[in-house]
């Protein structure tokens, strides 16, 4: 019942003083609603770039030549087509895809329409395996478009409004220069990618499309890169250091000549930047509970000194010291929860509004909103001590004659 009592003349002293008590909270509200908004802008951060990486796969890698450990290379260091039938073969079970990877820019006009294409060399049915390429009209390149040499490509749509003024292009034929030479190249397919959030950050004029490996490969094909889809049900960074064990061995070089990087490892470090950088901008954000505390103790002083008469009064009745002790805890207590309350919302909606102009869904931690929450009380208790225990030490005859 004690404990009710001094809840209920806790709420009655901050209702007395409304604009006090809240310029009291204004500190707890601005830091707890920053480190709300900011730990979910992150999380949410977190959230978009998995989905992201999801598109090509968590085992998604390439193999290359590891140029801090290179002087110089051969021709024979290059890697060849037997190299990834050799992997293919060694690791059946696997290699989903295995490629060489080569890729290069060319100039085109079509009628009045200049642009640019980034092509990408890639063997057939590239679309099983990297998911943000989804085909809306004709095909994507195929076996016999590879083994053929031939000189088809998969546009991006957006390539095709641009120089054809439509969407559906598939038979029609861009000229292009594609390592100095004059290319025809006929559209087989077109295609599409969901929608990103790093669509929008794209400054690039060239629109990527894809053609027959065999097209885009050296003359020698040969390429410095393999493009590698492995098994996403097994560990990435076990099967990575197994293929380029493997190629190391059968091109006969030293350990550390080659290696691999992987989707995986790249969206970790990303991850690890991004909450490093959370952590850091929510540990700014919550020096304003300091300053929020500090503003606890002051009103919390002035409390006390308005007071001084009431809690001789409540002395000379019988109350101990424990009981004024507990009740300006619960006071400064209920200052910071308040206010902590009002920071969750005040936040959550903040990070809720700025995703939303990004057209993303804000991610929002339980865990991190009770714990700021309860670190918001534990403010109030912490800063509430010394005006507590000041009140609490008061002589009640001195008090009496307070004025």
């Amino acid at each position: 019942m004690l404990l009710i009592e001094n809840i209920k003349l806790a709420l009655f002293a901050i209702r007395a003083n409304k604009m006090r008590s809240f310029l009291t909270m204004l500190g707890i509200i601005i830091g707890i609603s920053s480190v709300i908004s900011i730990t979910s802008i992150g999380a949410s951060a977190k959230a978009v770039i998995s989905k992201e990486f999801e598109n090509y796969g968590a085992a998604y890698m390439f193999i290359m030549m590891d140029w801090r450990n290179v002087e110089y290379i051969e021709s024979s260091d290059l890697f060849s087509y037997e190299d990834v039938e050799a992997l293919k073969n060694r690791f059946p079970e696997d290699l989903k895809y295995a490629a060489l990877y080569a890729s290069t820019s060319a100039d085109t006009k079509v009628g009045r329409n200049e642009g640019k294409l980034n092509l990408m060399g890639v063997e057939a049915n590239y679309n099983q395996f990297n998911k943000g390429i989804e085909i809306k009209y004709g095909r994507m390149i195929n076996k016999s478009d590879v083994e053929g040499v031939r000189e088809n490509i998969v546009v991006d749509i957006k390539a095709a409004r641009f120089l054809f003024n439509k969407e559906n292009v598939v038979g029609n034929v861009i000229p292009a220069n594609v390592y100095g030479n004059d290319r025809d190249l006929t559209i087989v397919g077109v295609y599409d990618v969901p929608p990103s959030i790093f669509a929008g950050l794209d400054m690039s004029s060239s629109y990527t499309c894809y053609a027959p490996i065999s097209l885009l490969v050296n003359k020698d094909g040969t390429s410095s890169f393999i493009e590698i889809y492995g098994n996403d049900k097994k560990n990435v960074t076990d099967q990575a250091n197994a293929y380029v064990n493997y190629i190391t061995k059968i091109k006969g070089k030293e350990p550390g000549f080659y290696r691999s990087e992987s989707a995986e490892s790249q969206m970790s470090m990303i991850n690890t930047v991004l909450g490093t950088l959370s952590v850091a901008l929510g540990a700014i954000a919550a020096i304003s509970l300091l300053v929020g505390g500090i503003g606890i103790i002051n009103i919390m002083l002035v409390s006390v000194t308005e007071r001084t008469r009431e809690i001789g009064v409540r002395k000379s009745l019988g109350a101990r010291t424990r009981d004024i002790l507990t009740q300006f805890l619960i006071e400064a207590m209920i200052l910071s929860c308040i206010g902590g309350i009002i920071g969750t919302i005040s936040g959550t909606a903040l990070a809720g509004l700025g995703m939303s102009l990004f057209g993303i869904q804000v991610v929002i931690q339980p865990l991190v909103i009770l714990g700021t929450v309860i670190f918001s009380a534990g403010v109030g208790v912490f800063f509430g001590i010394f005006p507590a225990r000041k009140a609490a030490r008061l002589d009640p005859i001195e008090a009496l004659r307070y004025e």
